[in-house]
């Protein structure tokens, strides 16, 4: 192997075991000296790498403390695995409703300011609703699974969406801000999103958020059937089910979560 891709290779495992020392030490951040004497580096090669680990985000350095933490980068990379770890986590759970059901069913996640569609397991029953593709995206509350993302953001981010929002749910009918304003409260009242036809007048949605210990929804689970099999009592047990598997996984998410560190403390 040439010097030049031996270099190379070293500077990518310091960086990586620089990286790791961070996420393993205190909450605070990590002084230049504990890198170095942690890992072994010298002072100008640990300077070097967290300089240049800061300028692409993945640390932040505060000017007060003179500690180095994790940078926001790190945290959107971390976002986006998890898209991919919730897939495998959600994907019997999918099974179960659609089983039971005989329905189709979704997964969503967030994806800044819509709602991605990231699996689909469809059951049964012979008249199907495929409304949404694996990969498709809606803005944050048109859809059942949508606007249970939606609903359980916080205050402050739902008030953002509902004002700056309005040209990426013109093209759907009856989501203006007053009325997706309306859909929110009724959803965060019963605990689940019920979309009667809004899209396909011929088809309903019923949809519930997957939290995390904050109430925050990083994910929902969604049933789309024709609207005569999503009237009460059945949209009930409907509701129900979906609840169950949705409570399970965030359970299974939480159990497999680390630590949280505010990286506001290092902007």
């Amino acid at each position: 192997m040439p010097d030049g891709r031996n270099a190379q290779v070293q500077t990518i495992d310091r960086a990586a075991r620089v990286l790791r020392a961070i996420a393993s030490g205190p909450s605070e951040g990590l002084r230049l000296v504990d890198v170095t004497d942690g890992l072994g580096l010298g002072k100008a090669t640990a300077h070097r790498l967290l300089r240049g680990l800061a300028d692409v985000g993945f640390v932040a350095f505060s000017e007060t403390t003179k500690r180095y933490a994790l940078g926001f980068e790190i945290y959107a990379l971390g976002a986006a695995a998890q898209r991919f770890r919730i897939v495998d986590l959600a994907r019997p759970a999918l099974a179960r409703l659609a089983a039971k059901t005989r329905d189709t069913v979704y997964l969503s996640v967030r994806d800044g300011d819509h709602a991605l569609c990231v699996d689909r397991c469809t059951g049964e029953y012979p008249i199907r609703t495929l409304t949404l593709d694996v990969g498709d995206r809606r803005p944050l509350g048109v859809g059942a699974g949508s606007l249970a993302l939606l609903a359980f953001q916080t205050e402050a981010d739902i008030a953002r969406i509902l004002r700056d929002d309005h040209a990426m749910r013109a093209q759907f009918d009856g989501f203006s801000s007053d009325a997706l304003g309306d859909m929110v409260r009724r959803s965060r009242a019963t605990g689940h999103a019920f979309n009667d036809g809004y899209i396909v007048s011929a088809m309903a949605a019923i949809g519930v958020p997957v939290l995390d210990p904050d109430g925050r929804a990083v994910a929902a689970l969604s049933i789309a059937a024709i609207r005569e099999r999503m009237q009460a009592p059945r949209s009930d047990e409907l509701v129900a089910l979906l609840s169950a598997e949705a409570e399970e996984l965030s359970q299974l998410l939480t159990a497999g979560g680390g630590k949280t560190l505010k990286t506001e403390e290092f902007s």
